[in-house]
């Protein structure tokens, strides 16, 4: 299979597992490049349609074993569960956040506006500190890698 073909592929362990190649080592890391692809990459109209798209996106995977070797192609492994938190911690908290701020600025009689705009302005301080506990979010959510050959 060809490096920048993506592969996702959830078995009965409840892992998730993408193909990548790796891009670059340092002492305690391995950075590995994935594509990924929306669901319309099978579409066979999809060079012509504009909502197809594709990225590449560089994961940082925690490796002191030296095994991997550059442009190796590797598979990333993550449990799925992982992938709910961070869906959760990004997108469903602070969806929470903002519809409970508008809520409460309409009780207390407050302008449409000004409780929409409070309700999004809370965004900002909640995804600053997702920022500043970035380094904490990285050992809770960690891949492990695995070769293919």
């Amino acid at each position: 299979m060809p490096w920048f073909c993506y592969v996702e592929i959830t078995n009965m362990e409840g892992s998730i597992n993408h193909t990548g190649v790796v891009e670059k080592i340092d002492s305690h890391s391995v950075f590995v490049r994935i594509t990924q692809q929306s669901a319309c990459s099978g579409c066979h109209a999809k060079h012509m349609c504009s909502a197809s798209e594709q990225k590449d996106k560089l994961i940082e995977v925690p490796d002191h074993t030296g095994l991997y070797h550059l442009h190796e192609e590797v598979m990333i492994c993550g449990k799925s569960f992982m992938g709910l938190q961070a869906v959760f911690i990004a997108f469903v908290l602070p969806l929470l956040f903002v519809i409970a701020l508008i809520a409460c600025g309409i009780q207390m009689n407050w302008d449409e506006s000004v409780s929409g705009l409070i309700g999004l302005s809370c965004l900002i301080p909640y995804y600053g500190v997702l920022y500043l506990l970035r380094n904490q979010l990285k050992k809770k959510f960690v891949f492990t890698l695995k070769k293919l050959n």
